[in-house]
């Protein structure tokens, strides 16, 4: 493992195209890759060759079965024993999406509903889904130019597919109604469909459920919070370790001997990072009066690692999901079948998303116990860290501001998956709210990245005091990185910029 020395902003943009594939498996970092580098998608010529197969297929069951296929010929959820009329199928695809559209609430940020549109097409390249060419083709247009329909956060179940969300992006996406954020800037969708000469696509028999049928909602929320995971994990080891150096901590909880008589690996890789981050420090190899650290530098490893090992096992379980097919009834052309299932359930999605955001929970927490030991007059520090504790209060409200944060995140960590409340008629009687665990677990990552930021404020501010000693390279080198954007605080002075000037650091930090 190789740790940076610098901390600056790193811009780096190649315009080139991903090629998407069912026989390429979409991963996280392959996610992080397209997102990061401005990368365009594109269909394989194997991914066209499925879909067109799977549409083909559907015609003609359509021209020969005389039997009821759900969601093709008849309505949809307990509305499943209506059968519809030849002439009134595409109406009836058209409808489910405009009805389904009732989605309330804060709005989908834009890098979230850029991930639906990319893992949409993902799902339907597998060929499984009956989805014609032109309408998968429009949602990688749409990924390709920047139009982002608006999409609001509550009306999922995660239970039939997101159907709600999903059917906020193929309103607009497909039949140019709703709204949209076309590079940044909010307008109609009929706006931009006329803008680059679009016209609304005719929806064929399953192409709306298979639209709306699906878990991209969930799953692109869960790759969103993946990705910020692992960047503040990785950030969090190093605060860790400039606030042990503040602390005049002990480096013994970190040796590898000891971890490796318990040989959990996020645990090992924590110990790591905060070895090699510390290696050349003058402070942690001086003579220490103390024997010991509290718990919140001590199990600092066996905390942060704990979360790493939980990080890798969602990991596993969210790419498993983006390389499946997730709506309803599935397709199989090649075993002359098309099943009704349940594929589209977040149960999955759920259990894996609540586990995150407690596991994310815990790396806030601890950070916020850590910014408290800083300022807690200990070990050389002044109260607060401040000159003349009195006349300033220095860091004292940061860290109720970190504390509230904490609690908060704590509040948002009752699991969603535990819950259901039946819908359609009770035909859809357990559902996983997926949906509500996703939108919280998102929120969690953005409470874990504040009190990130708090702690990094707090732990450059007390290594200041242990001057003329010098912590490591790595260390010295983020704290000049730091003192670019915040200045020591000497006296009292405005600090909600600091903090704010914090975030924005470790959002553009590179690792």
């Amino acid at each position: 493992m190789r740790l940076n020395t610098s901390f600056a902003v790193l811009i780096h943009i190649t315009m080139t195209t991903h090629y998407i594939s069912p026989s390429q498996r979409l991963t996280v970092a392959a996610i992080t890759d397209i997102v990061e580098n401005h990368k365009t998608i594109a269909l394989s010529d194997e991914a066209i060759a499925c879909i067109e197969k799977c549409r083909s297929y559907i015609d003609h069951k359509m021209a020969t079965q005389k039997e009821p296929i759900y969601g093709v010929t008849t309505g949809f959820g307990s509305l499943c024993n209506i059968s519809i009329g030849q002439t009134e199928l595409s109406q009836l695809q058209k409808n489910l999406v405009m009805s389904h559209a009732c989605g309330v609430g804060d709005e989908v940020s834009s890098d979230i509903v850029r991930l639906m549109l990319l893992l949409k097409v993902q799902n339907f390249c597998y060929g499984y889904s009956g989805a014609q060419l032109q309408t998968v083709q429009r949602l990688v247009d749409c990924f390709n130019d920047d139009v982002l329909p608006v999409v609001y956060q509550q009306g999922s179940l995660g239970a039939s597919g997101d159907l709600c969300p999903l059917a906020h992006l193929s309103l607009a996406c497909i039949l140019g109604m709703g709204d949209v954020y076309h590079h940044g800037v909010r307008t109609t969708a009929q706006e931009v469909f006329a803008k680059k000469g679009w016209q609304p696509i005719e929806l064929q028999s399953k192409e709306g459920l298979a639209l709306l049928n699906g878990t991209q909602f969930m799953s692109s929320h869960a790759v969103w919070c993946l990705m910020q995971a692992k960047r503040l994990n990785y950030q969090a080891d190093l605060i860790l370790s400039m606030s042990l150096d503040a602390f005049d901590g002990r480096i013994e909880p970190f040796l590898d001997a000891l971890h490796q008589v318990r040989p959990h690996r996020g645990q090992i890789e924590t110990a790591q990072v905060v070895r090699q981050a510390l290696d050349g420090s003058e402070i942690i190899v001086r003579h220490k009066e103390h024997v010991q650290d509290p718990y919140s530098f001590r199990c600092a490893p066996q905390v942060h690692g704990a979360v790493k090992d939980t990080v890798r096992y969602v990991m596993s379980v969210i790419e498993t999901e983006i390389n499946s097919t997730t709506d309803n009834p599935i397709v199989l052309p090649d075993d002359d079948m098309i099943v009704s299932g349940g594929h589209f359930h977040g149960e999955p999605l759920a259990m894996v998303l609540d586990f995150l955001a407690i596991a994310m929970s815990e790396l806030g927490a601890i950070s916020e116990r850590r910014t408290y030991q800083l300022i807690d007059a200990k070990r050389g520090l002044p109260s607060f860290l401040v000159a003349k504790p009195g006349l300033n209060s220095g860091f004292m409200i940061p860290q109720y501001t970190a504390a509230a944060i904490v609690s908060q995140t704590k509040q948002l960590c009752t699991p969603c998956s535990v819950d259901s409340i039946p819908s359609s008629q009770n035909q859809e009687d357990l559902v996983s709210m997926g949906g509500n665990a996703a939108t919280k677990c998102a929120k969690v990552m953005q409470n874990v990245e504040r009190v990130l930021a708090i702690e990094l404020f707090n732990a450059a501010q007390a290594l200041e005091f242990r001057r003329p000693l010098k912590s490591s390279p790595c260390i010295e080198q983020l704290l000049t990185d730091y003192r670019t954007t915040v200045n020591f605080v000497d006296t009292d002075e405005v600090m909600y910029t600091h903090i704010h000037q914090s975030v924005a650091f470790l959002q553009h930090m590179t690792i």
